[in-house]
């Protein structure tokens, strides 16, 4: 975690790959956001008059297409000299003007990941005899992309893209299987999240965290997921149910939702039916996704920092001065929201989640 007692916490653009020192002198308030799902999107909004390169009158800015323009590489870092960040890598994708009576005008520029050109593909086509980490690849290569896919899953006989965008399908893909979607340079990675690299970061309630909230909630945990299903080439039920089993391969401390829901109330059982599986194998798969997106979920936490550049969706957190049912390491982040303003500078919102509290709570 980048760690300096002072430095200059305005982020740094480049259009095209080429720095634009102006747009840092005319920000006045940037957002970057990403999740699970993946598809990164930025908002900047910049004061949009002042002199133009060899005028010495003031004029509309950033409107000509010689800065900004639809389908221009922009990309954006923040954090100290040697140790900044780049928070984001895409294209422009919208533009926004706004005139305030006694308030200088503001050009605000939208611009997106290259995921958005999975956003802008609909097609409705059959796959055969493939994984989902296959499908993932067939995508991603279609669309000029590397792929990383490490997912582990079924092979299934037919899967149907029915009318649906490359990045609906590619998300809903992965989460039958509880894996989640990231883009990288040029590289699409479709990992399940125990093969996720991320960021292994300290924060301390008081000194790093600006403002927190922790929950630990039963509410959604569940200590079995059954799915049922009917095997047409053999004529038979499919019945297939994942436990505490799944969950406890992946903690090392404290104690889960599902065994403190199971000595609370009892056994508590979930029927997933939204999908139909065809083989032991994909209700199998889907029913261990399931039990792990909801006992993943038992802690979660909502918080801001005072600009953290290395935190990005993966990072692993340990929390500290939290309280004892919610301090220690564990945490995944789900989703962060980098922004930077004229009043509070840099900040950093996040979302993250454990499966576990500390023991002798």
């Amino acid at each position: 975690m980048t760690d300096v007692l002072l430095y200059s916490a305005a982020p740094v653009f480049q259009v095209e790959r080429n720095v634009k020192g102006e747009l840092a002198r005319d920000l006045v308030r940037l957002e970057v956001e990403e999740d699970t799902a993946g598809l990164k999107r930025l908002s900047a909004r910049f004061t949009a008059v002042g002199p133009a390169a060899g005028v010495n009158t003031e004029q509309l800015l950033y409107l000509d297409g010689t800065t900004f323009d639809f389908g221009k590489r922009m990309d954006v870092s923040i954090g100290p000299a040697r140790g900044e960040r780049t928070i984001f890598q895409g294209y422009v994708s919208g533009m926004e003007v706004e005139f305030h009576e006694g308030r200088p005008p503001e050009v605000c520029v939208f611009a997106e990941d290259r995921l958005m050109d999975l956003r802008m593909t609909r097609r409705s086509r059959t796959y055969e005899n493939v994984t989902d980490a296959a499908i993932a690849g067939q995508i991603a290569s279609e669309h000029g992309l590397r792929v990383e896919a490490d997912a582990d899953g079924p092979t299934y006989d037919v899967v149907q893209q029915w009318n649906m965008s490359d990045l609906a399908f590619l998300r809903e893909r992965a989460r039958l299987i509880q894996a989640e979607i990231s883009l990288q340079e040029d590289t699409l990675y479709f990992q399940t999240r125990d093969r996720r690299a991320g960021t292994e970061i300290t924060l301390v309630q008081g000194n790093h965290l600006i403002d927190v909230q922790a929950r630990a909630d039963l509410a959604h945990q569940r200590t079995k997921v059954k799915v049922s299903g009917y095997d047409a080439s053999n004529r038979e039920a499919v019945d297939e149910e994942a436990g505490v089993e799944a969950i406890d391969a992946e903690v090392t401390a404290g104690e889960s939702g599902v065994s403190i829901l199971e000595r609370a109330f009892g056994e508590r059982a979930s029927y997933r039916v939204r999908e139909a599986p065809l083989n032991g194998a994909e209700a199998a798969a889907w029913a261990r996704a399931e039990f792990l997106r909801r006992a993943r979920g038992f802690v979660t936490v909502a918080g801001t920092t005072s600009g953290t550049p290395d935190m990005v969706v993966g990072s692993r957190l340990t929390l500290e001065r939290m309280g004892h049912p919610f301090d220690g390491a564990g945490y995944y982040v789900t989703r962060v929201r980098h922004t930077y303003d004229l009043t509070d500078g840099h900040r950093t919102h996040f979302a993250a989640e454990r499966a576990t509290i500390q023991e002798g709570a």
